[in-house]
């Protein structure tokens, strides 16, 4: 289920964390899993529901960056 805001989406609904702000720890942060992302943010603490879509976004950003870089 995914919920938007503007341009982006929240993708943990407990705690806001949206799509935004998981492409922003990638890129600025290093941040390359979930383990990473709940250092920073409350993500997946409460039901979990959002994990499946955070791992999807941390992959795609990383190949963005990936990219990028070549």
């Amino acid at each position: 289920c995914r919920f938007y805001i503007g341009s982006s989406m929240y993708v943990c609904l407990c705690h806001g964390v949206s799509d935004k702000k998981i492409r922003k720890l990638v890129s600025e942060q290093g941040v390359t899993d979930i383990k990473g992302i709940k250092k920073c943010t409350a993500l997946g603490t409460q039901c979990g529901k959002c994990i499946r879509m955070a791992k999807d976004i941390i992959n795609e950003s990383a190949v963005v960056l990936y990219k990028q870089a070549s």
